[in-house]
């Protein structure tokens, strides 16, 4: 790792899954471990791990510990006993397509396997798909990086794609961490992104801890910062891209979206390509999860909203391609995406 990469929230240590729990962050780093599939597929669906290719990264390691438990439990069988866990695993979060491409690879290679004790073989696949992450976040970091005129300005973020949300480096936040290792940045703005403060729990955390500097801002001051000519472009991750380019994110992406065309500032979207999702022609397409009324009527379990109010809480939306200035991934970068462009990137 390099000086600013030091993170890592999901391991495989001595058997067993280790996730920093992020819903204690920036208090408490605190990791929990894991030995069966049920408890991971709880840890991804109560935001433990967050962040469309942490949850991949998880879901993989969760078979593994699916195919340990079903051999041991039903011997040459486990095969046919394994297909509920990886429902379970599947069902954990709708919208983030990287967990459904993980499990996918997985199937791929259970059913290369015969009936013999599969625990080696599929944690050797749930680490390829760790470390090519990781690999892709480095590249992705350069090409985007790259992208940004070295004048030492500063850009903004929304929610947390760092190291925390991927299996290492980052996806957006690894575009930022190799920008200002290069020079060409020299300060990050930071929304908090509510209701979960992902950005002012998570991503400002992780910049601290990796000394780059940043500055918080409640989401709807993004506007009027940009306004004000502090920021050259916006850089978020993505959590499902469509075949073209529209781009499901952490709510609050479409309006700092907006606001960016608005102001003139440019808008980049950092994600791996097993983020995009050819099958769904636009972003009309995709599962957009609801949650809990609660987490936005109460702030660490403590009410703070009028005794009867509503709340509606989507946890994404979706910006359309045409106000997303660039698509980078470890492929390559899609400049002002369109079905055209975004097919001969996946036929890289």
């Amino acid at each position: 790792m390099n000086q600013h990469d030091t993170i890592r929230a999901v391991e495989w240590n001595d058997g067993q899954l280790r996730l920093i729990d992020q819903r204690l962050l920036p208090q408490d780093a605190r990791y929990n471990t894991y030995g069966d599939a049920t408890a991971v597929a709880g840890a991804i669906r109560d935001m433990v791990v967050r962040g469309a290719p942490a949850i991949g990264v998880t879901a993989a390691y969760g078979v593994v510990l699916a195919g340990r438990a079903r051999f041991t439990e039903a011997g040459a069988n486990w095969k046919g006993a394994i297909e509920q866990d990886l429902a379970t695993l599947a069902a954990s979060r709708p919208t983030a397509v990287n967990l459904f491409w993980a499990l996918d690879r997985m199937k791929a290679r259970i059913a290369a396997l015969d009936g013999s004790n599969p625990e080696a073989a599929l944690l050797a696949e749930a680490m390829a798909i760790h470390e090519e992450d990781v690999a892709a976040n480095y590249r992705m970091g350069e090409l985007g990086a790259a992208l940004i005129e070295a004048t030492g300005g500063a850009v903004l973020t929304h929610c947390n794609t760092g190291s925390l949300a991927t299996g290492g480096y980052g996806t957006a936040l690894g575009v930022i961490r190799s920008a200002y290792a290069g020079g060409r940045i020299a300060h990050v703005f930071a929304d908090e992104t509510r209701p979960w403060l992902q950005g002012a729990r998570l991503t400002a955390w992780e910049l601290v801890q990796d000394r780059i500097p940043v500055t918080l801002l409640a989401d709807g001051a993004a506007g009027y910062l940009m306004k004000q000519g502090k920021v050259s472009w916006v850089i978020v991750g993505a959590d499902r891209i469509a075949a073209n380019g529209d781009t499901a994110n952490k709510i609050g992406t479409y309006s700092a979206a907006v606001n960016a065309k608005y102001h003139g500032v440019k808008f980049m979207v950092v994600a791996p390509t097993s983020t995009i999702d050819m099958s769904l022609p636009t972003g009309a397409g995709i599962p957009i999860e609801q949650r809990a009324a609660e987490e936005v009527l109460a702030l660490a379990g403590k009410r703070v909203a009028a005794e009867g109010a509503l709340a509606w809480n989507p946890s994404f939306d979706v910006t359309p391609a045409e106000l997303i200035d660039a698509i980078v991934t470890e492929k390559g970068v899609v400049l002002n995406p369109t079905v055209e462009k975004m097919q001969d990137l996946m036929a890289r």
